[in-house]
């Protein structure tokens, strides 16, 4: 049976909302309780990917709480839409930051670059790009322009 208001339950007060921006360490713990369920709901599509969702459900805590302290009162939307973003984004930034080795997003996106030079570079002449080919090509490739097509 689906219930009258479904998303009735992560209808949060604005006053708790205030009160919790101000400080208020009880109300800010009620908005953590009352919106368990949005979290969990969250944390459970990031399952299988080798993290604890226990460990997963506290980052989305730090996301729904940064969330709080950001959120506007006057705007008509509903503090669980507006959290959604923050928590995915807290839970995703903690998953790309977890290696043992902190890499870059620059580098991440050189070393795709690099590999998609060397594989179609091989596809084309049938033998390994040389060193200063690639950097002749990486040299040609706009930065943030080079989706994969060789432009």
């Amino acid at each position: 049976m689906i219930e009258k208001n479904m998303y009735e339950k992560y209808n949060n007060s604005s006053e708790d909302i205030v009160k919790a921006q101000n400080g208020d360490s009880e109300a800010l713990e009620k908005l953590v309780k009352d919106n368990q369920g949005l979290m969990w709901s969250i944390v459970k599509r990031f399952g299988g990917r080798g993290y604890e969702l226990e460990e997963l459900y506290q980052v989305a805590n730090l996301g729904f709480i940064k969330c709080i302290k950001k959120f506007d009162t006057t705007f008509e939307v509903r503090l669980s839409t507006y959290a959604v973003p923050y928590i995915l984004g807290e839970i995703k930034r903690y998953v790309q930051e977890d290696e043992p080795i902190k890499i870059s997003r620059s580098l991440k996106e050189l070393s795709t670059k690099i590999a998609f030079l060397q594989k179609d570079y091989l596809k084309k002449t049938g033998k390994d790009i040389q060193m200063e080919d690639l950097v002749r090509e990486l040299r040609s490739t706009k930065r943030g322009n080079y989706h994969g097509n060789g432009k």
